[in-house]
């Protein structure tokens, strides 16, 4: 997850219909939020049963994920309207790159998780995520590569103040479980923060959009919270790749 370490101000724009047009991409995702919310993943992770092994795939591929959103982040800094909006998210991208990177590299090399010898390898939930990301934020006008990244902010800091708090009650009756802290960190009010921004700043990108551009806006928000689901799926249960 990223958190940026400031934020700017700028106006919520209405959909055609009078509320937000980030509003309607929630909307859109309703039945396939409702599956993320009663993931066994995610229901193990925040009451502490989740195996360590199954804690350290996730973190790794949190890690390789991370490298890659940075770079989608970066692209649509360079595509961005206005300097303040490119701010936000080129610092979106250090954040992503360095500061969360190195709290994931903390928790591999750190003595809490097992020891890999293993090469990391993208699995193929995260490679098709990030890669839809960067091509997305390469390729299409900004408004959509916008719309794509959000529910990397959004989806995640929904799951994770859910997971913070199943995290706490873990910690009452297991000080020393191998991971719970970690997971505590989730609900970090400067991130909660970051989504308000992204938030408003896609409903700005929604307002001066083409219709056509709106509707790709909402294929892509759809695409990455599928995404979501699968990358957070695959930990528990991998898909591997073919043999070569």
């Amino acid at each position: 997850m990223t958190t940026p370490v400031h934020d700017i101000s700028v106006s919520t724009p209405a959909s055609a219909d009078g509320g937000r047009f980030t509003d309607l991409l929630w909307e859109r995702t309703a039945s396939l939020r409702a599956e993320i919310d009663d993931m066994e993943f995610l229901r193990r992770l925040g009451d502490g049963t989740l195996p360590l092994d199954v804690f350290r795939t996730y973190i790794e591929q949190d890690s390789l994920y991370l490298a890659e959103y940075a770079k989608a982040l970066a692209l649509l800094a360079a595509k961005s309207p206005d300097p303040q909006t490119s701010a936000f998210w080129a610092t979106s991208a250090a954040t992503a790159a360095v500061v969360e990177s190195e709290l994931h590299e903390n928790l591999l090399s750190g003595g809490l998780l097992p020891e890999s010898t293993e090469t990391l390898q993208h699995s193929s939930a995260c490679l098709g995520y990030v890669s839809y990301l960067t091509a997305t934020a390469a390729t299409e006008p900004y408004p959509v590569g916008a719309a794509a990244v959000l529910p990397c902010f959004w989806i995640y800091a929904v799951v994770g103040r859910r997971l913070a708090a199943s995290a706490h009650d873990v910690l009452a009756a297991d000080p020393s479980h191998p991971y719970a802290q970690w997971v505590t960190t989730y609900d970090d009010p400067a991130f909660h923060e970051s989504v308000d921004t992204a938030r408003r700043l896609v409903d700005a990108a929604a307002d001066a959009a083409t219709g056509e551009q709106r509707d790709a806006m909402i294929r892509a928000f759809v695409n990455a919270a599928r995404y979501e689901f699968l990358f957070w799926d695959t930990a528990l249960h991998p898909q591997p790749w073919p043999a070569s």
